[in-house]
């Protein structure tokens, strides 16, 4: 756990790394990050947020193309929720059946469905830019059988807007060279901002329970 949060925080040398070495299939392992971030359920710890900016921070040299990035991305995004969705369309109902399963059960399908009820379908674009839930939010729009055209557009247009602001954030704040000093600060700063909302609806839980 330490060496993946060591990772995590150290991004912006990562990703420099995998351009030294791998090149131009470093185009592959982002599309795989990403992808699998968004369309497994076990592999919600990815640093999706993080990656996308530095990504896009890297795309003013000439090693990374920001258009490519933008449409390889998305694409990767887009694809994964629509997996992610058919999981939970087929294979969900069948895994909350299981009483003694710690992740998906029958507390937390009923609490998914009351979200659904009180954001609609705003909840996929709002769950894009939270860490985990947007993982989860594809699955379990699955589960409760959403409509398919009706999940494509929405999963459609978050995946344009999370991956689009991201990237272009990086792009035009890597430019500036206080943040090309400071790259470490600002992922530190991502990953505040993006678990914030996970931190506030725990303890708003906790003082509802209490």
């Amino acid at each position: 756990m330490q060496d993946f949060f060591s990772f995590l925080l150290s991004i912006d040398k990562q990703l420099v790394l995998w351009l030294s070495t791998l090149g131009p299939w470093t185009y592959l392992v982002l599309f795989l990050v990403i992808f699998c971030e968004t369309g497994l359920v076990v592999t919600p710890f990815l640093p999706g947020d993080s990656l996308l900016f530095v990504a896009g921070s890297l795309a003013t040299q000439p090693s990374l193309n920001i258009f490519a990035l933008l449409v390889l991305l998305i694409a990767a995004s887009f694809l994964g929720n629509q997996l992610n969705y058919t999981l939970g369309r087929f294979i969900g109902p069948k895994v909350f059946r299981f009483k003694n399963s710690w992740l998906l059960n029958q507390k937390h399908l009923r609490e998914a469905h009351q979200f659904y009820e009180r954001h609609g379908k705003m909840t996929l674009i709002i769950a894009r830019f939270i860490p985990i839930i947007r993982t989860f939010a594809p699955f379990v729009a699955g589960v409760g059988t959403m409509s398919l055209p009706l999940f494509t557009v929405y999963n459609a247009v978050s995946a344009v807007l999370w991956v689009g602001s991201l990237l272009m954030t990086g792009y035009f704040l890597g430019s500036i060279p206080f943040l090309q000093v400071h790259l470490s600060l600002v992922i530190y700063g991502i990953i505040v901002v993006s678990l914030l909302p996970v931190g506030v609806a725990f303890c708003n839980r906790r003082l509802s329970q209490g």
